[in-house]
């Protein structure tokens, strides 16, 4: 457990790719964005509510924007915990996190109300919601107490596909909280993602894709709610396969086998004598042609 100078962050990024979520409630009406932010909100409070030290904060990214949810320009709280001075409110819900689950529910319908989709950008930019998170603990770090520590983790509830114009960004962002001990949880609604894959496992932290989306509150609770200490006390899902393949710099596929820049290591499916990364030139060696001998001619005698 952790002690009471101990300080718990944590981040939670939101897929709220308006094109994924509004063919999945096509798909499947039981399961819609609103209860998945139900469930996330339900998981937050129950972060909140664990230890008076706790903090929390939430993060959505659309296509076009990544947007704080929690705690936003409007929150007053000084302590997103709370103190013991907070009266109950009327209904026996706690006043807090009635007043901060009311405050997300109005910035996430702000944020899908002003988020339009143009041409082809329906990508979610989820490598800049997870340098903000990074960018927050990092600021938080900054304004603790003398002798006070804190322990930080990102979790990822991702639904789009993965976008592979953003491998570099996904890569610097990973290897940021691997050098900020901050661990990245990945909760994958839909198809499995390779990047979140190789940032769970650079940083410790869980890779999970539910097989029903329906139970997502159950799954939360149960494996990315207890932090990495009380996980070894519990019999969790065992690791997913991590698919480490790169995407290359000229198509942003995804290979197994490549040719790689000696000055700048940027990726490519193709060989190419002047790498388009840093331009550098290759000096190549050619092949050397070896001219044929010509062969005696014998005298007819």
């Amino acid at each position: 457990m952790a002690s009471e100078e101990e300080v718990s962050l944590l981040v939670i990024v939101l897929d709220v790719n308006p094109i994924w979520w509004g063919q999945q409630t096509q798909r499947e009406p039981e399961f819609t964005l609103s209860k998945c932010l139900d469930a996330v909100m339900i998981m937050a409070n129950s972060h909140l509510i664990m230890t008076r030290t706790n903090k929390l904060a939430i993060i959505a990214s659309t296509c076009q924007e990544s947007h704080f949810l929690f705690p936003s320009k409007h929150w007053k709280g000084d302590d997103v915990a709370g103190d013991d001075s907070t009266a109950p409110s009327g209904d026996g819900k706690y006043e807090l996190l009635s007043v901060a689950n009311d405050l997300i529910a109005e910035e996430m319908r702000a944020l899908i109300a002003r988020t339009e989709v143009k041409g082809h950008q329906t990508d979610t930019l989820l490598a800049g919601g997870l340098a903000k998170a990074l960018c927050y603990i990092h600021r938080l770090t900054k304004q603790l107490e003398a002798g006070q520590d804190m322990k930080s983790r990102i979790l990822v509830v991702k639904a789009a596909q993965d976008c592979a114009l953003q491998y570099m960004n996904f890569m610097n962002v990973i290897f940021a909280a691997q050098k900020q001990s901050v661990l990245i949880d990945a909760c994958v609604l839909d198809s499995d993602s390779g990047l979140l894959q190789q940032a769970c496992d650079i940083t410790g932290g869980m890779y999970l894709k539910i097989p029903q989306r329906v139970a997502l509150t159950q799954y939360l609770l149960w494996v990315f709610l207890p932090d990495a200490e009380q996980r070894t006390q519990l019999v969790l899902p065992p690791p997913a396969h991590v698919d480490y393949r790169a995407a290359c710099f000229c198509h942003r596929n995804l290979i197994e086998i490549g040719y790689v820049c000696s000055v700048c290591l940027s990726i490519f499916c193709n060989f190419s004598p002047i790498c388009t990364t840093c331009e550098t030139a290759f000096k190549i060696q050619l092949p050397q042609m070896v001219k044929a001998k010509k062969k005696k001619v014998k005298p007819v005698t």
